[in-house]
């Protein structure tokens, strides 16, 4: 019997902080106590956090029952992270029981669901809600509300320039109902819950909000409105016996309140590792600092490490996550000198990572974000000329940085086409992608490139793949935009059926963007006027009309089998679409053999689309799924984080998108200058932001969520410029849409006011 040889333990570990560059050698070298690691990006931090945790356990013997517990944001983080621990275990022969890695929301699930009697979360009882879900019990939180709350809601309905008209006051509740207070309770639960805030807390912040407003602006009392809404929410759940992701944090906290159960998980985690940090919410760090505590001395410092990049902190416009909290943490841990910046970068070239320092200290120095400070004032640098990890800073194709005012939209893409051509000619296994704001810039411009005729480039014929990352995500909407029409064709005289009809035929561009609560609130008018009604009087609502019946048609022509084709048909979905309405209607068909009805067919696809079946789930192969040799992979900005290409381009940069301003949809304008929504959020955050005793009035809370906009774009701008290893393209046509549902309704555009600085 042959036994392997043994380990030099100490070799294979210094073999490990060997191969690491200078910041990382600084998260590998800690010893315990909190230490925070603020990355650039395409310094290594999973690399870095792989080895460090592989020397933490080896250094202090962990074991399965003394774990070093990793973190990190995605599934597909947490596998591409376990692996590469194993692979230093490996190295080092030690045990793969040491250690676990998950996503936070798994981390409290695990904790909570161990003691269901301290954390009220029996998953034999409880189901999490689906997003389906979610959305139904916001708009039945709504009503209720209404019922509950007349003359706030009167007030909403007064708004400004009210005469009483009677269509007028059916078209403002019909904007509320289904527009205004769905997003107001979907921003405000989601914002309060991370933050640990309770419905009553909200109005205790109502209590503090100024209202000493200006005469021409209505004082709405937004909080109390939003207290009372997620009051509604947090009893419904309760009532159906559902949780959301925030439950799970607010379970594993009750569940770490009690002193023998926080005992046990504290005396078997040794160290928490978190990634991506500046992603977390106040609940999330709050319970991550609680289970690093030392069980013998709660009141010590944890074992903590959170590493992050707050100047790619760009997940706020969908989840709580604020930059600030990260920023605090590394100042608090500056001021104990441990903090560590890992500021070595071997992704791009030089001048590829000279242009993002640039961006930075400009973005920062002109104050256009306000007295926001976008980005924490670290540059990128080039690491070491003998750096360890092979292919660093590569040499640039090109000039590296290539800045284009071509004069339409069309000529942009022509001019990426020929770009690409001209490059993976030249360079067959180099990695393109164009990175778009928009899901509809990357429709226009998958449209072109898979017409030669207008771009003058075969790209097919070349042997590069189009990789278009948002045709793939638009599949996963087939089941819900069939749900909804059929829903309207079921029920053509609901305000609401006949509104969702008209929003996906809006989406799909069948039809042009317009008010659609002036269409809705009469349906029986709008669809089939008498001799006493007005017709719609515009072509946008004559064609919107005339889809519209087309649909309630079909139901007399056709059975519910075929009534997916026609749909797909009339959405005018492509090839990929069609397949998967085909797949669609084959398995609602079998479901309801024994009843071929409408009814059951909507029965059987909302079991669907509320279990989500449709949805596509991230797998571990999906950054090289991205990023082949030889594709040209079409992807939006917020999607591309964590990916890097050889050469990236960055078409449409113009002010209007990059910073952008918020924007007040017309049909909400009678509330005033602002939305609920983002004025609630802003008064949240100035709480949680540690401003206790100063939230903003209406205005000021205005002023404020237009400035935390225009620092987040400047930062996603920042975080798709990094992704470019060898050339960076970007350009700003000189005429672009004023709206991308009409992308040749084309106007004269200035460009983001970061490339006139960068040409100099």
């Amino acid at each position: 019997m042959v036994t392997a040889a043994p380990v030099d333990r100490e070799a294979a570990l210094q073999e490990i902080r060997t191969g690491l560059r200078r910041g990382q050698q600084a998260l590998a070298d800690w010893q315990g106590g909190q230490l925070a690691v603020s990355a650039v990006p395409g310094s290594g931090k999973s690399t870095g956090m792989a080895a460090a945790a592989a020397i933490a356990i080896a250094r202090h013997q962990l074991h399965l029952n003394r774990q070093l517990v990793l973190v990190t944001f995605t599934r597909s983080a947490a596998a591409n992270l376990k692996a590469k621990v194993r692979g230093h275990l490996r190295q080092l022969g030690l045990a793969q029981t040491s250690f676990t890695v998950s996503t936070l929301h798994g981390l409290a699930l695990t904790i909570a669901s161990r003691n269901p009697e301290l954390s009220n979360l029996n998953l034999e009882t409880l189901t999490l809600v689906s997003p389906t879900q979610n959305n139904r019990i916001l708009r039945a939180c709504v009503e209720q509300w209404i019922v509950a709350s007349p003359d706030l809601y009167h007030r909403l309905i007064e708004g400004r320039q009210f005469d009483g008209e009677e269509t007028e006051q059916l078209r403002r509740q019909s904007v509320l109902r289904t527009e205004v207070l769905p997003s107001l309770a979907h921003t405000v639960i989601r914002e309060a819950k991370s933050s640990g805030l309770m419905p009553t807390d909200l109005v205790t912040l109502a209590a503090q909000v100024s209202h000493d407003l200006p005469g021409d602006v209505e004082d709405y009392d937004v909080l109390t409105i939003a207290a009372g809404l997620y009051d509604r929410y947090q009893t419904l759940l309760s009532q159906r016996g559902w949780i959301d992701y925030d439950d799970m944090i607010l379970g594993a906290l009750r569940t770490l309140e009690d002193p023998d159960s926080r005992h046990f998980w504290q005396s078997r985690t040794f160290a928490v590792f978190e990634d991506e940090a500046q992603d977390s919410s106040p609940l999330q760090t709050r319970l991550l600092t609680l289970l690093a505590a030392d069980p013998d001395d709660p009141t010590g410092e944890p074992n903590l490490v959170r590493v992050g990049d707050p100047n790619q902190a760009i997940n706020s416009t969908f989840t709580p996550a604020d930059p600030v909290f990260f920023n605090q943490f590394c100042n608090a841990c500056r001021h104990q000198g441990d903090l560590v910046t890992m500021d070595q970068a071997g992704r791009s070239s030089g001048v590829i990572m000279a242009a993002a320092n640039r961006m930075l200290t400009w973005v920062n120095q002109a104050r256009v974000a306000g007295p926001e400070t976008p980005f924490r004032d670290q540059a990128i640098a080039p690491v070491d000329p003998d750096d360890p990890q092979p292919g660093a800073n590569p040499a640039p194709l090109g000039a590296g940085v290539e800045i284009l005012s071509p004069p339409t939209t069309v000529d942009t893409v022509r001019l990426i086409a020929e770009r690409v051509r001209d490059l993976y000619t030249e360079h067959p296994d180099t990695s393109f992608a164009i990175l778009v704001r928009e899901g509809r810039q990357g429709q226009f411009v998958g449209n072109l490139l898979r017409d030669p005729a207008q771009v003058g480039v075969d790209l097919p014929a070349l042997g590069l793949t189009l990789y278009d990352v948002g045709e793939q995500d638009r599949q996963t909407r087939v089941p819900t935009d069939m749900l909804t029409l059929l829903r309207f064709i079921e029920r053509p005289h609901s305000p609401d059926t006949l509104k969702g009809a008209l929003r996906v035929l809006v989406d799909r561009q069948r039809i042009p963007t317009q008010d659609l609560n002036s269409l809705a609130q009469a349906p029986e008018q709008f669809l089939y006027p008498g001799p006493l009604d007005a017709p719609p009087d515009t072509e946008a609502a004559r064609t919107a009309r005339r889809y519209c019946t087309g649909l309630l048609r079909s139901r007399l022509e056709l059975p519910p089998y075929s009534l997916f084709s026609f749909i797909g048909l009339t959405l005018a979905y492509n090839q990929s679409e069609l397949a998967t309405a085909d797949k669609l209607a084959a398995r609602v068909s079998q479901q309801i053999r024994q009843d071929d009805t409408l009814a059951a067919a909507i029965g059987a696809l909302q079991d669907i689309v509320g279990s989500e079946r449709f949805t596509a789930v991230e797998t571990e192969d999906t950054d090289s799924l991205y990023t082949r040799p030889g594709q040209l992979t079409l992807i939006t900005m917020h999607k591309a984080k964590g990916l890097d290409w050889d050469v990236v381009f960055l078409p449409f940069l113009h002010d209007k998108t990059i910073p952008g301003t918020l924007w007040v949809p017309p049909q909400g304008e009678f509330l005033g200058d602002f939305t609920l929504a983002e004025v609630a959020r802003a008064q949240i955050r100035a709480h949680a932001h540690g401003h206790r005793g100063e939230i903003p009035d209406i205005m000021t809370a205005w002023e404020q969520a237009k400035h935390l906009k225009a620092a987040e774009e400047y930062r996603l701008l920042y975080v798709a410029m990094t992704r470019a290893k060898r050339l960076l393209w970007m350009s700003a046509a000189q005429q672009a849409p004023f709206t991308w549902s009409k992308p040749d309704a084309l106007q004269s555009a200035n460009p983001c006011p970061v490339l006139p600085v960068l040409r100099k």
